[in-house]
Protein backbone atom coordinates (compact mmCIF):
# COMPACT_ATOMS: atom_id res chain seq x y z
CA UNK A 1 0.00 0.00 0.00
CA UNK A 2 1.06 3.54 -0.66
CA UNK A 3 -0.79 6.69 0.62
CA UNK A 4 0.06 10.05 -1.06
CA UNK A 5 -0.04 13.29 0.31
CA UNK A 6 0.04 16.25 -2.07
CA UNK A 7 1.02 19.69 -1.02
CA UNK A 8 2.33 23.42 -2.39
CA UNK A 9 -0.84 24.20 -3.91
CA UNK A 10 -2.52 28.16 -3.75
CA UNK A 11 -3.12 31.29 -5.31
CA UNK A 12 -0.77 32.76 -7.63
CA UNK A 13 -0.74 35.33 -10.36
CA UNK A 14 -0.49 34.50 -14.08
CA UNK A 15 3.01 33.79 -15.07
CA UNK A 16 4.38 33.27 -11.62
CA UNK A 17 5.68 29.90 -10.18
CA UNK A 18 4.71 27.02 -7.95
CA UNK A 19 6.02 23.65 -6.19
CA UNK A 20 3.89 20.40 -5.77
CA UNK A 21 5.42 18.20 -3.65
CA UNK A 22 3.74 14.67 -2.64
CA UNK A 23 4.89 12.52 -0.26
CA UNK A 24 4.45 8.91 0.11
CA UNK A 25 4.43 6.58 2.91
CA UNK A 26 5.71 3.17 2.46
CA UNK A 27 8.68 1.02 1.65
CA UNK A 28 8.16 0.37 -2.01
CA UNK A 29 7.86 4.01 -3.10
CA UNK A 30 11.07 3.83 -5.44
CA UNK A 31 9.85 0.80 -7.23
CA UNK A 32 6.46 3.03 -8.52
CA UNK A 33 6.42 5.48 -11.45
CA UNK A 34 4.69 8.50 -10.23
CA UNK A 35 2.66 10.48 -12.21
CA UNK A 36 0.73 14.00 -11.91
CA UNK A 37 -2.94 15.18 -13.00
CA UNK A 38 -5.56 17.74 -12.25
CA UNK A 39 -9.10 18.42 -12.90
CA UNK A 40 -10.68 21.84 -13.45
CA UNK A 41 -14.38 22.34 -12.65
CA UNK A 42 -16.51 20.44 -15.18
CA UNK A 43 -13.35 18.58 -17.05
CA UNK A 44 -12.11 15.54 -17.14
CA UNK A 45 -9.27 14.30 -14.76
CA UNK A 46 -6.04 14.71 -17.23
CA UNK A 47 -2.61 13.49 -17.17
CA UNK A 48 -0.31 16.21 -16.41
CA UNK A 49 2.80 14.40 -16.33
CA UNK A 50 4.81 11.56 -15.30
CA UNK A 51 8.60 10.22 -13.43
CA UNK A 52 9.78 6.32 -14.01
CA UNK A 53 10.59 4.83 -10.69
CA UNK A 54 14.41 5.05 -11.88
CA UNK A 55 13.76 9.14 -12.76
CA UNK A 56 15.31 8.43 -15.49
CA UNK A 57 12.31 8.97 -17.75
CA UNK A 58 9.49 11.45 -17.90
CA UNK A 59 6.47 12.45 -19.69
CA UNK A 60 4.65 15.85 -19.77
CA UNK A 61 1.61 16.38 -21.75
CA UNK A 62 2.01 19.03 -24.49
CA UNK A 63 -0.15 21.66 -22.67
CA UNK A 64 2.82 22.04 -19.70
CA UNK A 65 5.67 20.87 -21.67
CA UNK A 66 8.84 23.55 -21.48
CA UNK A 67 6.50 24.96 -18.19
CA UNK A 68 6.52 22.59 -16.02
CA UNK A 69 9.09 19.89 -14.72
CA UNK A 70 8.60 16.42 -12.58
CA UNK A 71 11.36 15.23 -10.28
CA UNK A 72 11.82 12.62 -7.18
CA UNK A 73 13.82 12.31 -4.55
CA UNK A 74 13.81 8.28 -3.87
CA UNK A 75 15.47 9.08 0.11
CA UNK A 76 12.65 11.02 0.83
CA UNK A 77 9.59 8.93 -0.40
CA UNK A 78 8.87 12.01 -2.30
CA UNK A 79 8.08 13.71 -5.85
CA UNK A 80 7.91 17.11 -6.81
CA UNK A 81 5.94 19.29 -9.64
CA UNK A 82 7.68 22.64 -10.48
CA UNK A 83 5.56 25.08 -12.51
CA UNK A 84 6.48 27.91 -13.94
CA UNK A 85 4.73 30.49 -16.33
CA UNK A 86 1.26 29.44 -15.22
CA UNK A 87 -1.73 30.11 -16.77
CA UNK A 88 -5.39 30.62 -15.83
CA UNK A 89 -5.88 27.59 -17.46
CA UNK A 90 -3.60 25.53 -15.36
CA UNK A 91 -6.36 26.27 -12.49
CA UNK A 92 -7.27 23.07 -11.25
CA UNK A 93 -6.92 20.42 -8.06
CA UNK A 94 -3.69 18.51 -8.73
CA UNK A 95 -3.58 15.17 -7.98
CA UNK A 96 -0.75 12.71 -7.37
CA UNK A 97 -0.62 8.95 -8.20
CA UNK A 98 1.31 6.06 -8.11
CA UNK A 99 1.06 3.02 -10.36
CA UNK A 100 1.81 -0.81 -9.29
CA UNK A 101 5.09 -0.49 -8.46
CA UNK A 102 5.66 -3.81 -10.84
CA UNK A 103 6.74 -1.81 -13.88
CA UNK A 104 10.38 -1.51 -16.00
CA UNK A 105 12.90 1.51 -15.19
CA UNK A 106 11.77 3.19 -18.58
CA UNK A 107 7.82 2.79 -17.88
CA UNK A 108 6.00 5.90 -17.64
CA UNK A 109 2.21 5.69 -18.11
CA UNK A 110 0.15 8.89 -18.95
CA UNK A 111 -3.65 6.95 -18.66
CA UNK A 112 -4.77 7.71 -14.68
CA UNK A 113 -6.05 3.90 -15.61
CA UNK A 114 -2.39 2.42 -14.99
CA UNK A 115 -2.31 4.26 -10.83
CA UNK A 116 -3.15 2.36 -8.09
CA UNK A 117 -2.87 4.92 -5.90
CA UNK A 118 -4.28 8.47 -5.65
CA UNK A 119 -3.73 11.20 -3.22
CA UNK A 120 -6.60 13.70 -2.19
CA UNK A 121 -5.41 16.40 -4.02
CA UNK A 122 -4.22 20.29 -3.92
CA UNK A 123 -5.97 22.88 -5.22
CA UNK A 124 -3.96 25.45 -8.14
CA UNK A 125 -5.54 28.56 -8.80
CA UNK A 126 -3.70 30.56 -11.47
CA UNK A 127 -5.66 34.45 -11.23
CA UNK A 128 -5.44 36.47 -14.53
Amino acid sequence: QVQLVESGGGLVQAGGSLRLSCAASGRTFSSHAMGWFRQAPGKEREFVSCISWSGGYTNYANSVKGRVTISRDNAKNTVYLQMNSLKPEDTAVYYCAADSGHGSSWFTPISPALYDYWGQGTQVTVSS
